[in-house]
């Protein structure tokens, strides 16, 4: 059995929604089950030995108007600027509220740390990180905190659907 094709018996019911999702979406590479966790970008970068840019992470926002949930794939080395996310997706007036675990968890299926960008319970407002697309090459969480696939930023938008805009803070200066 290939790294890229874990036995499916043995996957999280998370990792397997995205296996499935993938597989139906003609996707070419399945998810991989890394050795420790990778609950932060830091982690999966370290883990996978590419660049903290390269990890796709996935942030939960919740707008408060409808309380649907805001996906947000995002570059690992930068930081969401909430107010252009907010000036994106809530109307005039609308605001954007921090996700907890509980509200995460309901929306997506997912925990913390294992969030996909594809395959929620409930589908997302879903935007992407116009910074990725530095990188030839990304991974993305699978469903579980274990659980990857590698992408390409192109990948990413034709599986999501989602639009790509600048949602990134600019990095501080030293």
């Amino acid at each position: 059995m290939s790294e890229e094709s874990p036995n499916t018996l043995d996957l999280p019911a998370g990792v397997l929604r995205v296996t499935e999702a993938l597989a139906a979406l003609g996707h070419a590479h399945a998810p991989v089950m890394l050795n420790d966790a990778a609950r932060t970008a830091q982690q999966a970068a370290d883990a996978l030995g590419v660049a903290l840019g390269q990890i796709a992470k996935s942030i939960i926002f919740r707008r408060k108007s409808d309380d649907a949930a805001v996906l947000v794939i995002t570059s690992g080395d930068l930081r969401v600027d909430e107010k252009k996310v907010q000036a994106i997706v809530c109307a005039e007036g609308g605001k954007l509220g921090r996700a907890d675990a509980d509200f995460v968890k309901a929306r997506t299926g997912f925990s913390i740390g294992g969030v996909s960008p594809l395959a929620h319970a409930t589908t997302p407002v879903t935007l992407i990180d116009d910074q990725l697309f530095r990188f030839d090459v990304i991974w993305a969480a699978a469903g579980h905190p274990h659980g990857v696939f590698r992408l390409t930023p192109d990948d990413l938008q034709r599986l999501t659907g989602a639009p790509v805009h600048d949602v990134t803070a600019p990095p501080p200066t030293p």
